[in-house]
């Protein structure tokens, strides 16, 4: 599946390397209630990744704690 402009948006924001140019398009973006859902779900799936990522660090940490 291919990322749409909201997903790529908000990679480039994650990754501190958005333009000011892009930076209006996803602020315009968020603002549009017909693209919000778009950012919302870009920003959903990234938090979730992080939770993810966060639970299986922990779970790592306490088995070393654990040895």
């Amino acid at each position: 599946m291919t990322p749409s402009r909201a997903d790529k948006l908000i990679g480039k924001l994650i990754a501190n390397k958005l333009s000011g140019e892009e930076l209006g398009e996803l602020l315009e973006g968020i603002n549009n209630e017909n693209e919000q859902q778009k950012y919302s779900d870009a920003l959903e799936i990234y938090f979730d990744r992080l939770l993810k990522e966060n639970e299986k660090d922990n779970v790592q940490n306490q088995e070393k704690t654990n040895r």
